[in-house]
């Protein structure tokens, strides 16, 4: 069972294997709390994934157009991905200028 670590509030920030310095209570993996505290942790992570996922993109767009590398010697089925997410970015690109908030309704 994970040891639990609280702010001020009495929210989880931290779990640890073992009772040490601000991690004493101890509850259950299944506690609704730390079910919690999980999701919201595999939500962030979520999306950092796709931030970091179009870091790389952008990382190897700069690599191919310094020609530090070519997309040729990527694997085919690394090819096929860059290029298929190249082309739906472009698309929605397209579609960016038609997109309006509701302050730009007439």
């Amino acid at each position: 069972m994970p040891y639990v670590k609280r702010n001020s509030a009495g929210a989880i920030i931290g779990l640890s294997e073992h009772a040490e310095n601000d991690y004493e209570q101890e509850l259950s993996l299944s506690h609704p709390e730390i079910q919690a505290f999980l999701n919201a942790a595999r939500d962030h992570l979520s999306s950092s994934d796709s931030e970091t996922i179009r870091v790389i993109e952008d990382l190897i767009d700069v690599l191919i157009e310094k020609k530090l590398i070519l997309l040729t010697e990527l694997p085919q089925a690394a090819q096929r991905k860059l290029m298929e997410r190249q082309r739906m970015r472009n698309e929605l690109g397209v579609l960016d200028n038609l997109m309006v908030d509701a302050d730009d309704i007439l």
